[in-house]
Protein backbone atom coordinates (compact mmCIF):
# COMPACT_ATOMS: atom_id res chain seq x y z
CA UNK A 1 0.00 0.00 0.00
CA UNK A 2 0.96 3.35 -0.89
CA UNK A 3 0.34 6.51 1.59
CA UNK A 4 -1.95 7.69 -1.06
CA UNK A 5 -4.06 5.07 -0.79
CA UNK A 6 -4.61 6.15 3.39
CA UNK A 7 -7.46 7.85 4.35
CA UNK A 8 -6.51 11.50 4.66
CA UNK A 9 -3.12 10.95 3.61
CA UNK A 10 -1.76 14.45 3.86
CA UNK A 11 -1.91 14.86 7.28
CA UNK A 12 1.39 13.66 7.81
CA UNK A 13 3.10 12.21 10.90
CA UNK A 14 5.93 12.58 12.18
CA UNK A 15 8.83 13.17 15.60
CA UNK A 16 8.29 16.90 16.29
CA UNK A 17 11.13 16.41 19.01
CA UNK A 18 13.48 14.65 16.63
CA UNK A 19 12.74 16.99 13.35
CA UNK A 20 12.51 20.06 15.76
CA UNK A 21 16.18 19.53 16.95
CA UNK A 22 17.62 19.49 13.30
CA UNK A 23 15.63 22.12 12.66
CA UNK A 24 17.32 24.43 14.90
CA UNK A 25 20.42 23.39 13.81
CA UNK A 26 19.54 24.43 10.31
CA UNK A 27 18.39 27.74 11.65
CA UNK A 28 21.61 28.29 13.30
CA UNK A 29 23.68 27.72 9.97
CA UNK A 30 20.91 29.88 7.98
CA UNK A 31 21.61 32.49 10.82
CA UNK A 32 25.51 32.49 10.37
CA UNK A 33 25.13 32.32 6.69
CA UNK A 34 23.25 35.73 6.71
CA UNK A 35 25.56 37.21 8.68
CA UNK A 36 28.47 37.02 6.49
CA UNK A 37 26.73 38.40 3.65
CA UNK A 38 25.55 41.21 5.30
CA UNK A 39 29.25 41.96 4.92
CA UNK A 40 29.58 42.57 1.55
CA UNK A 41 27.53 44.65 -0.56
CA UNK A 42 24.36 44.22 -2.45
CA UNK A 43 26.09 43.65 -6.65
CA UNK A 44 28.32 40.89 -4.89
CA UNK A 45 25.49 39.14 -3.03
CA UNK A 46 23.91 39.22 -6.51
CA UNK A 47 26.76 37.22 -7.89
CA UNK A 48 26.78 34.83 -5.19
CA UNK A 49 23.07 34.54 -5.86
CA UNK A 50 23.92 34.37 -10.15
CA UNK A 51 26.47 31.18 -9.38
CA UNK A 52 24.34 29.51 -6.46
CA UNK A 53 20.89 29.66 -8.93
CA UNK A 54 23.07 28.29 -12.01
CA UNK A 55 24.58 25.69 -9.50
CA UNK A 56 20.94 25.03 -8.81
CA UNK A 57 19.62 24.60 -11.97
CA UNK A 58 22.75 22.66 -13.62
CA UNK A 59 22.27 19.87 -10.58
CA UNK A 60 18.49 19.34 -10.92
CA UNK A 61 18.93 18.24 -14.61
CA UNK A 62 21.34 15.99 -13.54
CA UNK A 63 19.50 14.51 -11.31
CA UNK A 64 17.16 13.82 -14.06
CA UNK A 65 19.96 12.17 -16.25
CA UNK A 66 20.14 15.58 -18.30
CA UNK A 67 23.31 16.78 -18.48
CA UNK A 68 23.59 21.07 -19.03
CA UNK A 69 26.56 23.16 -20.43
CA UNK A 70 27.58 24.88 -17.22
CA UNK A 71 28.65 28.25 -19.03
CA UNK A 72 25.69 28.33 -20.82
CA UNK A 73 23.43 28.67 -17.99
CA UNK A 74 25.77 30.85 -16.30
CA UNK A 75 25.25 32.90 -18.86
CA UNK A 76 21.77 33.19 -19.16
CA UNK A 77 21.30 33.15 -15.16
CA UNK A 78 23.79 36.22 -15.31
CA UNK A 79 22.16 37.96 -18.52
CA UNK A 80 18.60 37.86 -16.31
CA UNK A 81 19.74 39.08 -13.09
CA UNK A 82 22.02 42.06 -14.80
CA UNK A 83 25.54 40.39 -13.45
CA UNK A 84 28.30 41.41 -15.63
CA UNK A 85 29.53 38.04 -16.85
CA UNK A 86 32.75 37.94 -18.43
CA UNK A 87 32.07 34.43 -20.31
CA UNK A 88 29.15 35.34 -21.96
CA UNK A 89 27.49 32.51 -24.19
CA UNK A 90 24.74 33.76 -26.87
CA UNK A 91 24.64 30.20 -27.86
CA UNK A 92 21.30 29.04 -25.23
CA UNK A 93 18.73 25.88 -25.87
CA UNK A 94 15.47 26.27 -25.66
CA UNK A 95 15.85 23.65 -22.57
CA UNK A 96 18.51 25.78 -20.60
CA UNK A 97 16.34 29.05 -21.02
CA UNK A 98 12.88 27.31 -19.84
CA UNK A 99 15.05 25.76 -16.81
CA UNK A 100 16.25 29.36 -16.26
CA UNK A 101 12.89 30.99 -16.31
CA UNK A 102 11.51 28.70 -13.56
CA UNK A 103 14.07 28.76 -11.00
CA UNK A 104 14.34 32.57 -11.02
CA UNK A 105 10.51 32.37 -11.06
CA UNK A 106 10.27 30.41 -7.97
CA UNK A 107 12.59 32.35 -6.11
CA UNK A 108 12.71 35.88 -7.50
CA UNK A 109 8.78 36.36 -7.78
CA UNK A 110 8.16 33.98 -4.44
CA UNK A 111 6.17 36.06 -2.76
CA UNK A 112 3.25 35.37 -5.96
CA UNK A 113 0.48 32.83 -4.66
CA UNK A 114 1.18 28.94 -6.45
CA UNK A 115 -1.68 28.60 -9.07
CA UNK A 116 -2.05 25.72 -11.52
CA UNK A 117 -1.76 28.49 -14.32
CA UNK A 118 1.86 29.05 -13.34
CA UNK A 119 2.57 25.11 -12.94
CA UNK A 120 1.37 24.72 -16.46
CA UNK A 121 3.71 27.48 -17.70
CA UNK A 122 7.07 25.53 -15.87
CA UNK A 123 6.05 22.69 -17.25
CA UNK A 124 5.44 24.17 -20.97
CA UNK A 125 8.76 26.16 -20.06
CA UNK A 126 10.53 23.00 -19.17
CA UNK A 127 9.21 21.05 -22.61
CA UNK A 128 9.66 23.15 -25.61
CA UNK A 129 8.47 21.90 -28.72
CA UNK A 130 11.77 20.16 -29.70
CA UNK A 131 12.25 17.64 -27.10
CA UNK A 132 8.29 16.97 -27.01
CA UNK A 133 8.56 15.60 -30.81
CA UNK A 134 11.10 12.65 -29.01
CA UNK A 135 7.94 11.21 -27.38
CA UNK A 136 4.39 12.23 -26.61
CA UNK A 137 3.34 14.59 -23.48
CA UNK A 138 0.50 16.45 -22.37
CA UNK A 139 2.84 19.62 -22.05
CA UNK A 140 1.10 22.60 -19.93
CA UNK A 141 -1.59 20.04 -18.33
CA UNK A 142 -2.04 17.33 -15.71
CA UNK A 143 -1.76 13.79 -16.85
CA UNK A 144 -3.91 11.81 -18.52
CA UNK A 145 -2.13 8.53 -17.71
CA UNK A 146 -1.31 6.24 -15.05
CA UNK A 147 2.31 6.50 -13.54
CA UNK A 148 4.37 3.47 -12.65
CA UNK A 149 8.31 4.96 -10.94
CA UNK A 150 9.87 1.59 -11.91
CA UNK A 151 13.66 0.07 -11.47
CA UNK A 152 15.58 -2.67 -12.18
CA UNK A 153 16.69 -4.44 -15.77
CA UNK A 154 14.25 -5.23 -18.18
CA UNK A 155 11.84 -8.70 -17.01
CA UNK A 156 12.85 -8.09 -13.28
CA UNK A 157 11.06 -4.97 -12.72
CA UNK A 158 10.43 -3.48 -9.61
CA UNK A 159 7.69 -1.12 -8.75
CA UNK A 160 9.06 1.33 -6.55
CA UNK A 161 5.78 3.72 -6.51
CA UNK A 162 2.36 3.75 -8.05
CA UNK A 163 0.93 7.53 -8.00
CA UNK A 164 -2.93 8.65 -7.41
CA UNK A 165 -5.21 7.18 -10.90
CA UNK A 166 -5.43 10.60 -13.42
CA UNK A 167 -9.06 11.01 -12.05
CA UNK A 168 -7.85 12.08 -8.62
CA UNK A 169 -5.07 14.64 -9.46
CA UNK A 170 -6.50 17.65 -9.93
CA UNK A 171 -8.68 17.39 -6.86
CA UNK A 172 -5.23 16.20 -4.92
CA UNK A 173 -3.42 19.65 -7.10
CA UNK A 174 -6.13 21.65 -5.70
CA UNK A 175 -5.75 20.77 -1.97
CA UNK A 176 -1.96 21.10 -2.68
CA UNK A 177 -2.25 24.75 -4.34
CA UNK A 178 -4.42 25.77 -0.99
CA UNK A 179 -2.10 24.13 1.51
CA UNK A 180 0.73 25.78 -0.01
CA UNK A 181 -1.06 29.26 -0.13
CA UNK A 182 -2.47 29.54 3.28
CA UNK A 183 -1.37 31.86 5.45
CA UNK A 184 -1.95 30.54 8.35
CA UNK A 185 0.60 27.79 7.44
CA UNK A 186 4.24 30.09 7.84
CA UNK A 187 7.04 28.97 5.50
CA UNK A 188 9.34 27.18 7.01
CA UNK A 189 11.97 24.55 5.96
CA UNK A 190 9.56 21.54 7.12
CA UNK A 191 6.87 23.11 4.88
CA UNK A 192 9.50 22.86 2.14
CA UNK A 193 10.26 19.37 2.82
CA UNK A 194 7.01 18.15 2.81
CA UNK A 195 5.66 20.11 -0.37
CA UNK A 196 8.67 18.29 -2.20
CA UNK A 197 7.32 14.63 -0.76
CA UNK A 198 3.67 15.68 -1.37
CA UNK A 199 4.33 16.93 -5.04
CA UNK A 200 6.15 14.22 -5.72
CA UNK A 201 3.89 11.49 -4.57
CA UNK A 202 0.98 13.45 -6.52
CA UNK A 203 3.26 13.01 -9.39
CA UNK A 204 0.67 15.34 -11.39
CA UNK A 205 2.53 15.64 -14.97
CA UNK A 206 4.12 12.92 -17.78
CA UNK A 207 7.35 14.44 -16.94
CA UNK A 208 9.33 17.25 -14.83
CA UNK A 209 7.75 16.05 -11.62
CA UNK A 210 11.21 15.94 -9.77
CA UNK A 211 12.54 19.49 -11.50
CA UNK A 212 9.34 21.48 -10.50
CA UNK A 213 8.97 20.00 -7.12
CA UNK A 214 12.76 21.09 -6.48
CA UNK A 215 11.80 24.58 -7.56
CA UNK A 216 8.87 24.77 -5.31
CA UNK A 217 10.80 23.58 -2.17
CA UNK A 218 13.73 26.62 -3.18
CA UNK A 219 10.17 28.82 -3.54
CA UNK A 220 9.31 28.25 -0.18
CA UNK A 221 13.15 28.53 1.03
CA UNK A 222 12.42 32.05 -0.23
CA UNK A 223 9.91 32.48 1.78
CA UNK A 224 11.86 31.12 4.60
CA UNK A 225 14.36 34.08 3.92
CA UNK A 226 12.33 36.32 2.78
CA UNK A 227 14.59 37.18 0.29
CA UNK A 228 15.39 36.99 -3.69
CA UNK A 229 18.79 36.30 -3.15
CA UNK A 230 19.89 32.57 -3.71
CA UNK A 231 23.21 31.89 -1.42
CA UNK A 232 22.93 27.93 -1.51
CA UNK A 233 22.20 25.02 -4.55
CA UNK A 234 19.37 22.33 -2.22
CA UNK A 235 19.58 20.51 -5.63
CA UNK A 236 23.40 20.45 -5.74
CA UNK A 237 23.45 18.54 -2.25
CA UNK A 238 20.53 16.75 -3.69
CA UNK A 239 22.33 15.16 -6.58
CA UNK A 240 25.33 14.36 -4.66
CA UNK A 241 23.20 12.20 -2.47
CA UNK A 242 21.10 11.29 -4.49
CA UNK A 243 20.82 7.60 -3.86
CA UNK A 244 19.39 8.08 -0.62
CA UNK A 245 16.81 10.73 -2.02
CA UNK A 246 15.27 8.38 -4.04
CA UNK A 247 15.21 5.61 -1.08
CA UNK A 248 14.22 7.85 1.09
CA UNK A 249 11.59 9.13 -0.58
CA UNK A 250 10.16 5.32 -1.54
CA UNK A 251 10.48 4.75 2.18
CA UNK A 252 8.31 7.48 3.20
CA UNK A 253 5.93 7.03 0.52
CA UNK A 254 5.18 2.91 1.28
CA UNK A 255 4.97 4.10 4.92
CA UNK A 256 2.38 6.77 7.65
CA UNK A 257 5.31 8.33 9.19
CA UNK A 258 7.77 10.36 7.43
CA UNK A 259 9.87 11.33 10.31
CA UNK A 260 13.10 10.07 8.31
CA UNK A 261 12.38 11.97 5.12
CA UNK A 262 12.00 14.79 6.98
CA UNK A 263 15.47 14.13 8.63
CA UNK A 264 17.26 12.94 5.72
CA UNK A 265 16.05 16.60 3.92
CA UNK A 266 17.02 19.10 6.51
CA UNK A 267 20.44 17.07 6.93
CA UNK A 268 20.75 17.90 2.66
CA UNK A 269 19.76 21.14 3.78
CA UNK A 270 22.27 21.63 6.06
CA UNK A 271 25.08 20.63 3.98
CA UNK A 272 23.49 23.18 1.20
CA UNK A 273 23.78 26.07 3.16
CA UNK A 274 27.94 24.97 4.76
CA UNK A 275 28.62 24.52 1.20
CA UNK A 276 27.89 27.72 0.23
CA UNK A 277 30.81 28.85 2.46
CA UNK A 278 33.03 28.28 -0.41
CA UNK A 279 30.82 30.53 -3.09
CA UNK A 280 30.82 33.43 -0.09
CA UNK A 281 33.90 32.85 0.74
CA UNK A 282 35.07 33.44 -3.18
CA UNK A 283 33.05 36.51 -3.12
CA UNK A 284 34.41 38.30 0.17
CA UNK A 285 38.27 37.46 -1.27
CA UNK A 286 37.03 38.84 -4.12
CA UNK A 287 36.21 42.48 -2.78
CA UNK A 288 38.89 42.02 -1.09
CA UNK A 289 41.20 41.67 -3.28
CA UNK A 290 39.73 44.40 -5.78
CA UNK A 291 39.96 46.52 -2.93
CA UNK A 292 43.62 46.19 -2.09
CA UNK A 293 44.49 46.52 -5.36
CA UNK A 294 42.20 49.40 -6.57
CA UNK A 295 45.06 51.14 -7.84
CA UNK A 296 46.80 49.00 -10.37
CA UNK A 297 45.83 49.38 -13.57
CA UNK A 298 44.87 46.02 -15.66
CA UNK A 299 43.72 45.02 -19.24
CA UNK A 300 40.06 43.43 -19.57
CA UNK A 301 41.53 40.50 -20.06
CA UNK A 302 44.07 40.17 -16.51
CA UNK A 303 40.71 40.73 -14.54
CA UNK A 304 38.68 38.26 -16.29
CA UNK A 305 41.20 35.67 -15.81
CA UNK A 306 42.09 36.59 -12.12
CA UNK A 307 38.40 36.08 -11.89
CA UNK A 308 38.36 32.99 -12.71
CA UNK A 309 41.30 32.22 -10.01
CA UNK A 310 39.04 34.34 -7.59
CA UNK A 311 35.55 32.83 -8.03
CA UNK A 312 36.97 29.62 -7.16
CA UNK A 313 39.37 28.10 -10.08
CA UNK A 314 40.95 25.29 -8.06
CA UNK A 315 43.90 25.00 -10.89
CA UNK A 316 47.13 26.26 -10.27
CA UNK A 317 48.19 30.13 -11.71
CA UNK A 318 50.35 29.00 -14.19
CA UNK A 319 51.36 30.45 -17.48
CA UNK A 320 50.42 27.56 -19.46
CA UNK A 321 46.50 27.56 -17.51
CA UNK A 322 46.66 31.49 -18.44
CA UNK A 323 47.26 30.83 -21.97
CA UNK A 324 44.03 28.16 -22.10
CA UNK A 325 41.80 29.79 -20.29
CA UNK A 326 42.47 33.45 -21.82
CA UNK A 327 42.93 31.68 -25.32
CA UNK A 328 45.88 33.39 -25.84
CA UNK A 329 49.66 31.96 -27.16
CA UNK A 330 52.14 31.33 -24.14
CA UNK A 331 54.15 34.24 -24.46
CA UNK A 332 50.88 37.00 -24.73
CA UNK A 333 50.07 34.81 -21.20
CA UNK A 334 53.88 35.24 -19.96
CA UNK A 335 53.39 38.77 -20.78
CA UNK A 336 50.44 39.36 -19.01
CA UNK A 337 51.37 37.46 -15.59
CA UNK A 338 55.08 39.16 -15.99
CA UNK A 339 53.34 42.42 -15.76
CA UNK A 340 50.97 41.62 -12.86
CA UNK A 341 53.87 40.25 -10.79
CA UNK A 342 55.74 44.07 -11.67
CA UNK A 343 52.68 45.57 -10.25
CA UNK A 344 52.44 43.34 -7.02
CA UNK A 345 49.51 41.80 -7.57
CA UNK A 346 50.58 38.23 -8.41
CA UNK A 347 54.14 36.67 -6.98
CA UNK A 348 55.80 33.25 -8.08
CA UNK A 349 56.23 30.37 -5.92
CA UNK A 350 59.73 29.98 -4.61
CA UNK A 351 61.15 26.85 -5.37
CA UNK A 352 59.75 26.18 -9.08
CA UNK A 353 62.07 26.54 -12.20
CA UNK A 354 59.88 25.21 -14.76
CA UNK A 355 55.81 25.55 -15.22
CA UNK A 356 56.32 28.57 -12.64
CA UNK A 357 52.92 28.82 -10.49
CA UNK A 358 52.01 32.11 -8.99
CA UNK A 359 49.76 32.89 -5.95
CA UNK A 360 47.62 36.03 -5.73
CA UNK A 361 48.68 39.02 -3.19
CA UNK A 362 46.54 39.26 -0.52
CA UNK A 363 49.10 40.91 1.86
CA UNK A 364 48.08 44.17 3.37
CA UNK A 365 50.10 46.85 3.66
CA UNK A 366 50.74 46.44 7.22
CA UNK A 367 50.48 43.49 9.17
CA UNK A 368 47.65 41.77 10.17
CA UNK A 369 46.47 41.05 14.23
CA UNK A 370 45.48 37.95 13.45
CA UNK A 371 45.96 34.92 16.14
CA UNK A 372 46.15 31.37 17.54
CA UNK A 373 46.26 30.44 12.94
CA UNK A 374 45.99 26.39 12.49
CA UNK A 375 44.18 23.83 10.37
CA UNK A 376 40.90 21.90 11.68
CA UNK A 377 39.60 18.63 10.74
CA UNK A 378 35.56 18.55 10.50
CA UNK A 379 33.41 16.02 8.89
CA UNK A 380 36.28 14.80 5.91
CA UNK A 381 37.28 18.47 5.46
CA UNK A 382 40.12 20.38 6.05
CA UNK A 383 39.04 24.47 7.77
CA UNK A 384 41.80 27.18 8.24
CA UNK A 385 40.92 29.07 11.51
CA UNK A 386 42.01 32.18 13.12
CA UNK A 387 40.82 34.80 15.86
CA UNK A 388 40.70 38.37 14.83
CA UNK A 389 39.59 40.76 17.63
CA UNK A 390 38.99 37.90 20.19
CA UNK A 391 36.24 36.44 18.26
CA UNK A 392 37.20 32.62 16.53
CA UNK A 393 36.91 32.48 11.98
CA UNK A 394 37.05 29.94 10.42
CA UNK A 395 37.08 29.14 6.12
CA UNK A 396 37.03 25.53 4.40
CA UNK A 397 40.13 25.17 2.49
CA UNK A 398 39.93 24.50 -1.10
CA UNK A 399 41.63 21.63 -2.69
CA UNK A 400 44.34 23.65 -4.46
CA UNK A 401 44.95 25.57 -1.26
CA UNK A 402 45.19 22.42 0.57
CA UNK A 403 47.90 21.07 -2.05
CA UNK A 404 49.83 24.66 -2.03
CA UNK A 405 49.86 24.50 1.85
CA UNK A 406 51.21 20.68 2.04
CA UNK A 407 53.89 21.29 -0.74
CA UNK A 408 55.25 24.61 1.44
CA UNK A 409 53.74 26.91 -2.11
CA UNK A 410 51.88 29.24 0.44
CA UNK A 411 52.09 29.66 4.05
CA UNK A 412 49.50 29.45 7.09
CA UNK A 413 50.07 32.82 7.24
CA UNK A 414 49.71 33.82 3.43
CA UNK A 415 46.51 31.68 3.65
CA UNK A 416 45.19 33.43 6.65
CA UNK A 417 45.37 36.50 4.73
CA UNK A 418 43.42 35.21 1.31
CA UNK A 419 40.63 33.97 3.34
CA UNK A 420 40.49 36.68 6.72
CA UNK A 421 41.78 39.48 5.22
CA UNK A 422 38.35 41.01 4.19
CA UNK A 423 37.66 41.81 7.58
CA UNK A 424 39.55 44.90 7.71
CA UNK A 425 37.05 46.39 5.55
CA UNK A 426 34.09 45.98 8.37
Amino acid sequence: MFIHELDNWTQFAWNHDIVDAKLAEVSQALGYMRGRLSMVGFDEQLKATAESVTQDIVSSSEIEGVTLNTRSVRSSVARRLGVPYEDANDTMSHYVEGMVSVSLDATRNYKQPLTKERLFAWHGELFPVERTRLYPIDVGQYRKVGMQVVSGNMGRERVCYEAPVPERVPGEMERFIAWFNAPDIPATPIKAAIAHFWFVCIHPFDDGNGRITRALSDMILARVEDSNLRYYSMSKAIYADRKNYYLELERAQRGTDITNWLMWFLNTLLVAVKDSDTVIGNVLNKTYFWHIHEDSVCSERQKKILNIYLSGYDGKLTAKNWARLAEVSLDTANRDITDLVEKKMLRPVQGNVRNIAYNMIFDPHSSLPFEDIHIEDCEKQKYICMTYKKQLYRERLSEGDLQSLTQAERSLEDLAYKYFAYLTLL
